[in-house]
C-alpha cells in the first residue's frame, strides 16, 4: 500500500491522561537514498506515493507536509524478461528519473569475481568515504559549473527533435514516435553534461558531453508507437540515428 512507503498515522493514547492522538510513523521513504527493487512489481497505486516525494522531496499526510533530509534520491531495478504480475510504470513517473541505465550481463573477469566472493567466506568491508554534508556541496557544486548558450541550445534541440509534433522533428521522429521526452530531459542533459566535465577534469562542457549523456538521459521518455514495434524499432535506435543527425 502507499502508506507502506510514505508512511501511516497511527492512534496513540496518553496513558497519564487517557487523551488519544494520531501521530505520524514516517515510512521507509524519509532516507538518503531509496532503492525500489523490482518496482514495477507493485501496483500503480503504490508507485505514485513515489511521485511528490521524487519531485519535490516532501511527503504530504493529513494536510501536513514533512520535507524529506537531503541528499535524497531514488534507485529502482526492472526485470525486463519476466513481465507476469507486473505493472508498468506511467509515463509521469518514469520521467522523475535523471537516468535509465541498462545493466548487461557482466563480462567473464567480472563474473570470475562475483562467483569467488559469492561463495566464499568473504565479508566485506564497509568504509566511510562521503557524508551527507559533502555530497549536497558536491550537488551544488555541479549546479554551479558554467555553461556556454551553444551548449544548453543543443541540449533543448536534441530534447525538442524527440517531439513528432515539432517543426524541425525528422521525418524517422514522425513515423516512430507517439511521444517524445518534455522540458526534464533538457534540464538532465545540461546537468549530465556538467557533471560529466567535472570528473574529467574540466570546468565547463561541451556538446559531446551532452551527446554521451543522451541515450540515459532519453531512453525511459521516448514513448514509440505502433510503426516502431512492427518495424522493430527501439528508442535505443532511434536515440542513435537522432545523434547522428546533430
Amino acid at each position: 500500500m502507499p502508506s507502506d512507503i510514505t508512511g501511516t498515522e497511527i492512534l496513540e493514547e496518553d496513558r497519564t491522561t487517557g487523551k488519544k492522538a494520531f501521530r505520524f510513523v514516517k515510512g521507509p521513504i524519509f532516507a538518503n537514498i531509496v532503492l525500489a527493487d523490482e518496482i514495477n512489481r507493485t501496483p500503480p497505486k503504490t508507485q505514485s506515493a513515489l511521485l511528490q516525494a521524487m519531485q519535490e522531496h516532501e511527503v504530504s499526510m493529513s494536510g501536513t507536509t514533512f520535507r524529506l533530509e537531503e541528499p535524497f534520491f531514488v534507485l529502482a531495478t526492472q526485470n525486463p524478461i519476466e513481465q507476469e504480475g507486473t505493472y508498468p510504470l506511467p509515463e509521469a513517473q518514469l520521467d522523475r528519473f535523471m537516468f535509465n541505465l541498462w545493466i548487461d550481463y557482466p563480462s567473464k573477469e567480472e563474473e570470475d569475481q562475483i562467483i569467488r566472493s559469492t561463495t566464499s567466506d568473504f565479508e566485506p568491508e564497509l568504509k566511510h568515504v562521503l557524508n551527507a554534508k559533502k555530497i549536497n556541496a558536491f550537488q551544488k557544486l555541479v549546479r554551479r559549473v558554467p555553461v556556454a548558450d551553444i551548449v544548453v541550445d543543443y541540449a533543448v534541440r536534441l530534447a525538442r527533435r524527440t517531439r513528432p509534433g515539432e517543426p524541425d522533428a525528422p521525418q524517422f521522429i514522425r513515423d516512430w514516435v507517439s511521444w517524445g521526452a518534455g522540458p526534464r530531459a533538457s534540464q538532465y542533459l545540461i546537468l549530465a553534461a556538467k557533471s560529466r566535465c567535472i570528473l574529467n577534469g574540466r570546468t565547463t562542457p561541451e556538446i559531446d558531453d551532452v551527446k554521451q549523456s543522451a541515450v540515459p538521459v532519453l531512453r525511459h521518455r521516448i514513448i514509440t508507437n505502433f510503426n516502431a514495434e512492427a518495424e522493430g524499432i527501439d528508442t535505443l535506435t532511434i536515440i542513435k540515428k537522432l545523434l547522428g543527425k546533430g
